[in-house]
């Protein structure tokens, strides 16, 4: 009997494994928001868990992280050492998570949020677009092509962190004078300068989070459907109800 409905329980999550993977990244997602929304009701610890437990994964650095409940969406580097300390250390800036005149910080970096909160997306869209049943294994994507969709993001990020190593706000990747010249100056300075929202810098790291999550679920959930296809058929069992987003994937 105990064989039997622990083969039941495999055959479930073999059936439903992209429902319960989303779910859990959404609930990882999910909490970086919610450090903003405890601050904003006052409820200041819960928030400052959040934002601890998430400093083990981002810089945090304000100049570069999306703020809620404020008038501005993002907050420059100037604007930052205006209202709190006029300091380029990013060991110190990382700790500014915002007060309730400019909004409270979201606990991941723009960059995390564009990374993160693109994979559930592109675990939905991939769920329903996925070789159906009557298909004998699910199409691998290449290790090759998953290298090259990680590597706008390798780029960006590393020279964003060789661009910190002459100090925050001083850095080649701050002013992008390099692109200015390469463009003849063709957009507006705001474009070209600090991490602003529409920036250059703001742009690229949302173009390559974008990427990187798309890299990321086409690469590993073929794989992962592989190992719980086969998980699902050792247990002998017919397959159990699928949940929600596998129905939504089986009427497709």
């Amino acid at each position: 009997m105990e064989c039997v409905k622990l083969d039941q329980k495999k055959s479930w999550i073999g059936q439903n494994w992209v429902l319960i993977i989303t779910f859990i990244l959404g609930v990882w997602v999910a909490l970086p928001f919610l450090a903003p929304l405890f601050m904003h009701l006052g409820l200041t610890p819960l928030g400052n868990l959040i934002y601890m437990l998430y400093s083990f994964t981002c810089h945090q650095l304000p100049q570069r992280s999306f703020f809620l409940f404020g008038p501005e969406l993002m907050l420059s580097l100037s604007d930052i050492q205006s209202v709190w300390q006029n300091t380029n250390d990013p060991l110190v800036l990382r700790q500014f998570t915002g007060s309730p005149e400019l909004g409270w910080k979201v606990a991941w970096s723009d960059r995390m949020v564009w990374m993160y909160t693109s994979i559930p997306i592109f675990a939905v869209l991939w769920a329903v677009t996925r070789p159906r049943s009557n298909h004998p294994r699910p199409k691998f994507v290449p290790v090759s092509v998953f290298l090259a969709l990680l590597l706008p993001m390798a780029v960006d990020g590393s020279s964003h962190f060789i661009s910190d190593l002459a100090g925050i706000g001083n850095g080649f990747r701050d002013s992008n004078a390099w692109l200015a010249q390469l463009t003849n100056h063709a957009f507006a300075t705001s474009f070209y300068a600090g991490d602003g929202l529409g920036s250059f810098n703001f742009l690229m790291r949302a173009l390559t989070g974008i990427i990187f999550g798309f890299a990321v679920v086409w690469f590993g959930y073929p794989y992962l459907e592989d190992v719980f296809s086969k998980s699902k058929s050792e247990t002998g069992l017919p397959p159990s109800p699928p949940a929600n987003l596998s129905n939504i994937d089986q009427t497709g």
